[in-house]
């Protein structure tokens, strides 16, 4: 009788958070433990019904020996009797964790999931099922608590998540997340499937094992119920989080924009907000980053929450080599794999404020382009025209008018140059081309990158700025010389 409704509870959550469509192939993870080899079992039992493929996928973390081979023979024996394909691999996890100098655990984790992404991207499946249990739930929500999770981290663990795959967005489902770890352990015995114990299970080095030994059993002395207490505050959490999570992703087109690898923020729109939309609108910007936010924790989100009200020019670093950067109207946050020069000396001293390369309106300009007059000239992601008139017509940030007979017709366009001064229309004195930018607020990743259009005399227009005072046109102006400068593809 307690298979049949273990399997029915399986079933209903499965169908009750549509974890899995009819036709798919389904990979799921199997270690040997009774909760992964409980999930095979009943997903075995219900293909047919479900109209789904599996595929069993077994990974080796080389971490106890001879241990660790016989649960890889025990997986392959179990998927072979019940006729499903699988995958074994191995991978080194205590060398990677050198290398990324991280837990145990956290290696582990990587190494698993990125293994069950490979696996179903060769296999051509969506969905990858895990051996997750309502035990599993509890531990987290309480581990997320004690590293200072915010709201979304007492959700703890959810029915269908994503990480992160070659070619596609990989679903993780939990179909065990009603049941608990005993309930699956009475499964595997009445179905007298033996399944492998893990002796690391029972190591107290593991921030889990050592929560799920001595912290549990202690809460529960202080409230027999902590279980039903924890699950509880996880599914308010989730219910108010997904109310703010709505109302941030409607206001995402307003204070939010996407440019290749970096997410710019409107500081004036943010910083009127709540403070909970204020949080999520960052949350979801990292997400659109990384995929997800995964180890992203409170701690992360006040940091950049904190660059509302500190210095143009401040920048901090975030888990996964991303970095957020306030500039004068926005907070950007990156991540410094963008493969820009600039990127690739992770943000370190006064050179490195090129933070929004790739955000800004203005294509790179690294040397020096003379004008053909009039004409038209097409330079490294613009096209400048130049015509001649009689009379002013309209103009723009991007559109200039001169007076020719001040100006003449040699004239070149170059990124700025130190010592550069010239004279703002408007000004009667001139004024270091520096300061100019600093007053108009102009960001700094954006400056060397502004095409500065030049006479043989001086400087007569930063372009999307400002023209200078002494080639204006006035009434004695006698020809009037246009330019027009075109981002081109």
């Amino acid at each position: 009788m307690k298979k049949i409704e273990l399997e029915t509870r399986t079933l209903g959550l499965i169908r009750r958070h549509n974890l899995i469509s009819s036709g798919e192939t389904i990979v799921i993870g199997v270690s040997g433990g009774a909760d992964s080899v409980c999930l095979l079992h009943v997903l075995a039992r219900w293909r047919r019904e479900l109209d789904i493929n599996l595929w069993v996928a077994h990974l080796n973390h080389q971490l106890r020996g001879a241990e660790s081979e016989e649960d890889a023979k025990y997986v392959a024996d179990l998927a072979g009797r019940l006729g499903i394909p699988m995958t074994i691999d191995r991978q080194d996890v205590a060398g990677y964790r050198s290398e990324r100098n991280c837990s145990i655990e956290e290696a582990a984790r990587e190494l698993r999931y990125d293994f069950l992404a490979r696996v179903a991207d060769n296999v051509g499946a969506k969905r990858v099922a895990i051996g997750h249990t309502r035990d599993d739930q509890v531990e987290t929500i309480l581990m997320h608590i004690l590293r200072g999770t915010g709201t979304s981290g007492l959700r703890g663990l959810e029915p269908c998540s994503t990480i992160p795959s070659r070619s596609c967005q990989l679903l993780v489902v939990r179909p065990l997340l009603d049941i608990t770890r005993e309930e699956a352990m009475s499964y595997c015995q009445e179905h007298r499937l033996d399944p492998r114990g893990d002796s690391s299970n029972l190591a107290l080095s593991f921030f889990r094992n050592r929560l799920r030994l001595e912290l549990l059993p202690l809460l529960r002395q202080y409230n027999p119920s902590v279980d039903q207490a924890l699950l509880r505050l996880a599914e308010i959490a989730k219910d108010d989080g997904s109310f703010i999570e709505q109302q941030a992703s409607e206001l995402w087109d307003k204070v939010g924009r996407q440019e290749d690898n970096v997410i710019c923020l409107d500081k004036k729109q943010i910083a009127t907000l709540p403070i909970a939309l204020q949080r999520q609108l960052i949350r979801l910007a990292i997400a659109k980053i990384l995929g997800d936010t995964r180890d992203i924790e409170a701690i992360h989100i006040e940091a950049v929450r904190g660059l509302l009200s500190r210095q143009v020019g401040k920048r901090i670093s975030l888990p996964h080599g991303l970095v957020s950067h306030r500039e004068y109207s926005e907070i950007l946050i990156a991540s410094t794999a963008t493969g820009s020069p600039e990127n690739s000396q992770n943000f370190r001293g006064e050179n490195q404020s090129q933070l929004a390369s790739r955000s800004r309106p203005f294509p790179p300009l690294y040397a020096q382009f003379p004008l053909k007059v009039p004409g038209e000239t097409w330079l490294p992601g613009w096209r400048v025209i130049a015509s001649i008139a009689q009379e002013r017509r309209d103009s723009g940030d991007f559109i200039a008018e001169f007076d020719l007979h001040k100006t003449g017709t040699e004239l070149l366009v170059r990124q700025r140059q130190p010592g550069d001064r010239f004279q703002p229309l408007g000004m009667s004195i001139a004024k270091k081309l520096q300061d100019f930018m600093v007053d108009a607020k102009i960001p700094r990743s954006w400056r060397e990158h502004i095409p500065i259009v030049c006479s043989p005399q001086q400087i007569i227009w930063i372009v999307g700025w400002r023209i200078d005072d002494r080639v204006k046109v006035t009434e004695a102006t006698k020809e009037v010389l246009r330019l027009e400068s075109i981002k081109s593809p």
